[in-house]
């Protein structure tokens, strides 16, 4: 049976290896330590909480050790974990605890506010503080409640392969959030499917300093690099020159992150001396990777190279070798190994390679949909199991994949197709642009037109009409903006991705959609 305590079958086998190193505390534990962590976790919900599997538990808190082990004790019980955007609101966030129906919820200090304001607005059974040294009458402390469990039976054998695991909320750029309902299967196959298709080993060590609440922080490194029983360098959050200490002082040997993550590493001082002859690659995802980036890296011989993943689909999709990382630079790939992947038009036929079409994809990694949302969830997949990404892609003559961009994001002007990031990539190419955001909006003659959104490099004195003309030599005139707008920075989320809904408002009216 597929389950997915990935941490305790490895504590099994290999109980003595560092499996977690806390950065800010430098603090080592190993697999055996933190499984015996995990396992008084799940006693202290069953004991103070009183939850049961497919009860619902919500984690509010920065990345910390206990957050690894309330992942992990949801993989020991069958009790669903419903992590929160520590950037959302007690109005947003509300929302979540709402939909998921979640009876206890934990929190760390830092967020102790939001906490709080979240009790007069969706309020649950059960409260618990993370830091907090001993109980009160209106809040567990989960130092206590882990201490003071009794030794009740975690029933793992009654755990199935389609149970949920975690609820992973997207982030509501495009609406309200939707509750992502990952099973064990999921976590299961995603975590054994990397090892196998990036050829991940024992000795390797990652950095997480992406947030956690996000499946990038929890399926991208954690669960493989336990899955294969490397070790986990876990940050409370990204700081540039912490992160290229750290990844020196530890010879890390994978470096991910998304590609504002990349860009601003490489702007930093530090970025000149870093040693990388202890890193096997470089991995990028969340977004589409302007070259000049991998260019970059790549100058410092290291090899780079961009994955592809969604929350509903794994989140690792693709793989390629590191020799393919130079010779097909700005793919992600190809599917990985038991990865159905097709591109189909708009009326479903699939497409053959050189063409732009819907990525969809089908596999043992693909999520059971949306929770308490059967319309979105049949939106997305379809009657034989495959997952409709949303996402532009063209397949080249050797099988390797490449991201054109959101198909709610293609602007078809005059009737020909215009993606955005074919236009994004080139002004990235000037000198002085920093960043760049391509929206459509409509127009009278042409049905929708892009328009340009730039932040340009510190000091900079270029005019918008110069970007245009510069374009001008690269591009076809319909895919030329019909404006740039200088801004001082663009809209993102917590994971590098342009919130262009906010872009549409500040283009007007036109902009929307």
């Amino acid at each position: 049976m597929i389950t997915a305590d990935i941490l305790g079958e490895r504590a099994r086998i290999t109980p003595d290896s560092v499996a977690l190193i806390h950065v800010p505390t430098r603090e080592n534990f190993t697999y055996s330590q933190l499984d015996q962590r995990a396992t008084a976790c799940v006693r202290g919900w069953m004991s103070h909480c009183n939850l049961r599997p497919k009860d619902r538990v919500g984690l509010l808190s920065e990345n910390r050790v206990e957050f690894v082990e309330a992942f992990c004790a949801a993989g020991k019980s069958g009790i669903i974990l419903v992590p929160l955007s520590t950037r959302g609101t007690a109005h947003e966030l509300a929302q979540i605890v709402q939909d998921s129906g979640m009876r206890c919820l934990m929190y760390s200090s830092r967020y102790q506010a939001v906490a709080q304001e979240l009790r007069g607005l969706a309020p649950v059974e059960s409260y618990m503080n993370l830091d907090s040294p001993s109980s009160t009458a209106k809040e567990l402390s989960y130092r206590d409640s882990v201490a003071s469990a009794g030794a009740h039976p975690i029933p793992r054998d009654s755990i199935a392969p389609e149970d949920i695991y975690c609820l992973l909320y997207t982030s509501g750029t495009t609406g309200r959030p939707k509750g992502v309902m990952i099973p064990h299967r999921q976590i299961a196959w995603n975590a054994y499917n990397t090892v196998i298709s990036w050829q991940l080993r024992d000795t390797d060590s990652m950095q997480i300093f992406t947030p956690m609440y996000h499946a990038g922080g929890l399926a991208v490194a954690l669960t493989p690099l336990f899955a294969i029983g490397g070790r986990v360098l876990l940050h409370d959050g990204f700081d540039p020159a912490e992160v290229w200490k750290v990844f020196d002082e530890y010879q890390c040997s994978i470096l991910f992150g998304v590609p504002t993550i990349f860009k601003m590493l490489m702007e930093t001082p530090a970025f000149a001396g870093v040693d990388f002859r202890h890193a096997r690659w470089c991995i990028s995802g969340g977004a589409p990777l302007p070259r000049y980036i991998i260019t970059a890296y790549q100058e410092r011989g290291v090899t780079f190279k961009q994955g592809y993943g969604l929350t509903e689909v794994g989140v690792n999709c693709f793989a390629m070798t590191e020799g393919d990382s130079a010779r097909k630079r700005g793919s992600i790939g190809k599917p990985m190994m038991f990865t159905q992947a097709k591109l189909i038009n708009a009326v479903g036929a699939e497409l053959g390679a050189n063409v732009v079409g819907e990525l969809c994809l089908r596999g043992p990694h693909v999520s059971r949909g949306y929770w308490n949302n059967e319309a979105a969830t049949a939106q997305v997949l379809d009657a034989d199991g495959w997952f409709h990404t949303g996402d532009l892609a063209q397949r080249d003559a050797d099988g390797f994949y490449y991201i054109a961009g959101r198909l709610k994001e293609m602007i078809i002007s005059g009737g020909v197709n215009v993606y955005p990031a074919e236009i994004e990539a080139e002004l990235l190419q000037h000198e002085a642009v920093k960043d760049v955001a391509v929206i459509g909006i409509a127009d009278q003659k042409w049905g929708e037109v892009p328009i340009a959104f730039v932040v340009l490099q510190p000091g900079s004195k270029t005019m918008a009409d110069e970007l245009i003309l510069f374009l001008g030599k690269r591009l076809s005139r319909i895919k030329l903006p019909r404006q740039c707008i200088l801004v001082e920075a663009l809209p993102r989320n917590a994971y590098g991705k342009v919130l262009k809904n906010e872009l549409r408002a500040l283009a007007g009216p036109a902009a929307h959609r």
